[in-house]
């Protein structure tokens, strides 16, 4: 049997106005992957927090190796091998893959840094993870994600870490590269080392998973259920506290894409080493669904579309017009809107109101003289935050304050003011619980039976396919399959992925 590492018990922090955690237990052993679930808002971040020394409790006794501690600082934390290693990683991008690995504890001579030795301990501690072809002398920015994952890991594994927290680590990896992940976890476990992970994607939790934590307004309402064993309806309840339904709303017949006009057309669009002959419509009233692995080229299509990239070669036409080529604002005039994979830093100002963020693209409508009217902004806004049931419903507060699921919204409200067309959107759900999936599921239906035509990316497949009228399945930057959703299955998808058979 495991031994206790880690005891959590009563952790309670509170912030103005809300109580993040509100006497929250959480026990992980050495060697396990501990999965702690919950909804965004569940405190699933703020105990991270507690647990990295970066937020300190005020109530509740935190216990390490069976002794008490107090974890006044990431340092504190760091000292005891506590890692963590968030959704949004943080390394420098302009570092090697070493300088980064001994970021803040370099070995050093009289203030120089020992750069061979550091090296040399780099690319023992890769290939502890079992990836010695990363270059310890490689700017990590030239790296992918599932090999920026792995330099993380190994810094941690440099700071001696015995337990490792795993916010959300397979976001950004393709199918392929989570394999990959869950074997260096699979081997981290079996050096002894704890892993606290946390992920929406509940398969994952059963694949890699050996017990479940589970968070619920700041209290833990289930601890040490087995992850392989506990039904996926039980967890949802759980996260939710309601039953589960089908995530996918009903497609509205009275709708179908055969009843609308053809809105987006898309004609033999290229970019050189990213698609080729990229050909496709998209309906009013329809949802059309684009499947392909990280670096198929499915968001720099998206991208082209949009006028953010251009074409070498192909156009885009919207409403039988052509759109000129690398022109997002032409595009947005036409009556289209893209929300972007990274919301955050893409589509958002955190710093500034909701009311702001989403009156960006019509900011025009509110503005005379080079003064902006904010009631009249604050009130369109309000009008179109309501209608999506976006909270906290306060459009002055700062959209940072926002959840996942609800910054989306946000960024969906942005183009209903511009009375959008076709709507772009890429990685809809990434980074949402499971709660807040279902009502961007049931938002973006209610978009489509209003007439507006979407044009949808997602890593998740039976995303796709639950959601899209019709699939495009994408490989190597070429259409492979297009066809109805209800005619594909993943297995077939998956294929498709691999085998690449042609159109």
């Amino acid at each position: 049997m495991s031994t206790t590492l880690l005891q959590m018990r009563g952790i309670v922090k509170t912030f103005p106005g809300v109580r993040a955690l509100d006497g929250v237990d959480l026990e992980v052993r050495t060697g396990e992957v501990h999965c702690l679930l919950g909804q965004n808002g569940a405190g699933k971040s703020t105990l991270i927090k507690v647990l990295a020394g970066a937020q300190r409790p005020d109530e509740g006794t935190i216990e390490w190796g069976g002794n008490t501690v107090s974890l006044r600082s990431p340092a504190a934390a760091m000292k005891l091998g506590i890692a963590t290693i968030y959704q949004e990683l943080d390394l420098v991008d302009g570092l090697s893959v070493a300088e980064n690995i001994f970021l803040g504890h370099e070995p050093t001579t009289v203030g120089f840094a020992r750069r061979a030795e550091m090296r040399r301990n780099a690319r023992r501690l890769l290939e502890r993870l079992g990836h010695g072809e990363i270059d310890p002398a490689r700017e990590v920015g030239e790296l992918s994600s599932a090999s920026k994952q792995l330099v993380s890991m190994a810094r941690a594994l440099s700071l001696d870490a015995r337990l490792i927290v795993m916010d959300e680590p397979s976001a950004v990896l393709a199918h392929d590269e989570i394999s990959g992940l869950f074997r260096v976890i699979e081997e981290l476990t079996r050096q002894g080392i704890a892993i606290v992970y946390i992920s929406h994607r509940l398969d994952e939790i059963r694949e890699i998973g050996d017990r479940i934590t589970v968070l619920k307004d700041g209290r833990t309402v289930a601890e040490d259920l087995p992850a392989a064993g506990t039904p996926t309806e039980r967890v949802v309840s759980l996260m939710t506290g309601r039953s589960m339904v089908s995530a996918f709303p009903e497609r509205n017949p009275v709708s179908a894409p055969d009843r609308q006009s053809e809105l987006l057309r898309v004609a033999e669009l290229s970019r050189t080493g990213e698609f080729e002959d990229i050909s496709f419509t998209v309906r009013g009233g329809e949802i059309v669904g684009i499947a392909g692995l990280v670096g198929s080229g499915r968001s720099e299509i998206l991208q082209t579309v949009y006028g953010a990239r251009k074409p070498r070669d192909g156009g885009v036409e919207l409403d039988g017009g052509r759109l000129p080529p690398g022109n997002v604002r032409a595009a947005v005039r036409a009556g289209m809107g893209l929300a972007p994979e990274e919301r955050k830093s893409q589509a958002l100002v955190p710093y500034e109101s909701i009311a702001h963020n989403v009156s960006l693209a019509a900011l025009g409508r509110y503005t005379r003289l080079g003064w902006v009217d904010r009631t009249g902004e604050q009130a369109a806004a309000e009008e179109v935050t309501t209608a999506l049931r976006l909270q906290p419903s306060d459009t002055k507060q700062p959209v940072r304050v926002l959840s996942g699921g609800n910054q989306q919204k946000a960024v969906v409200a942005r183009w209903l003011l511009t009375d959008c067309r076709v709507l772009l959107l890429d990685e809809p759900t990434r980074g949402v619980d499971v709660g807040a999936k279902a009502e961007i599921y049931a938002l973006v239906r209610e978009l489509a039976d209003s007439g507006v035509g979407v044009l949808l990316v997602s890593s998740e497949i039976p995303e796709v396919l639950g959601l899209s009228d019709r699939v495009l399945v994408l490989r190597e930057g070429r259409i492979v399959r297009e066809s109805p959703a209800h005619e594909v299955d993943e297995a077939e998808v998956l294929d498709l992925f691999i085998e690449g058979s042609a159109a």
